[in-house]
């Protein structure tokens, strides 16, 4: 489970979100929606621990973000927007490196290579130059990564960015095939697929949270685009904050 309360981040005078709060609790995706520059990627980074907040609280799994960052990275598994892969590697030698990094015992890195490599239908590429890959296999490296530790928590920040639409479609089957066992988080500006993947959305504009319901009961008597039109232009009426997610 995952318990954002009161986040905010300042840079100066600009505050990129403020008073942020919802909960992702394991077994379905949360859909993080809005629009460019609304705050997605910078709630999505104090989350997982790579930036300081300058208000408020985070915790995963019960571990406090800001007090307990090691224990909550050991259960978080973070796909960037931009994977963070190493263009001279090959894809094998670095995922490797990357359970490595993760404190994953030696005995356990070729299974757990094997699992993600087939998960994320990398086979064909496996000795091919990180930095020669097209864009969608990239991402596919960059979801690999994220899951190599079996992580109970994932964090997925446009994770279909350069996927052509067959591979839409099965990375959303995939990360929904995840979700019974885990926590996810998945950021998008892509309304389809958060209807195809997602049980629960948050919506944030201007940096502040104006939605956050289960998707069954947002779209109940309206379309999930009417329902975020409302939002970002301030007219939540029957869409209010719903922070329990019931």
């Amino acid at each position: 489970m995952i318990e954002v309360v009161g986040l905010s981040k300042r840079y100066g005078d600009r505050t990129a979100i403020e008073d942020v709060s919802f909960t992702a609790v394991s077994g379905e995706v949360l859909g993080f929606l809005g629009p460019n520059g609304a705050g997605k990627t910078t709630t999505m980074r104090v989350i997982t621990g790579y930036m300081p907040a300058s208000a408020g609280t985070v915790t995963v799994d019960g571990f406090d973000v800001f007090g307990q960052s090691a224990e909550v990275r050991k259960r978080i598994g973070y796909l960037p927007e931009n994977p963070p892969l190493y263009d001279e590697m090959t894809v094998i030698p670095y995922l490797r490196f990357t359970a490595k990094l993760r404190g994953m015992r030696r005995a356990n890195i070729d299974d757990a290579i094997a699992r993600v490599i087939e998960a994320c239908t990398l086979g064909t590429v496996t000795d091919r130059m990180l930095g020669h890959l097209s864009k969608g296999f990239r991402q596919r490296v960059g979801l690999a990564q994220a899951l190599i530790h079996d992580p109970p928590v994932l964090i997925l920040d446009e994770p279909t960015n350069g996927l052509d639409p067959a591979q839409i479609d099965e990375m959303l089957a995939f990360i929904k095939a995840l979700a019974p066992d885990r926590t996810i988080i998945l950021s998008t500006h892509i309304l389809g697929q958060v209807l195809q993947a997602c049980a629960k959305v948050v919506i944030i504009s201007d940096g502040r949270v104006v939605v956050e319901d289960q998707l069954a009961n947002l779209t109940r008597d309206q379309q999930l685009d009417e329902a975020y039109r409302r939002a970002i232009a301030g007219d939540v009426g029957d869409t209010a904050t719903d922070p329990a997610g019931a």
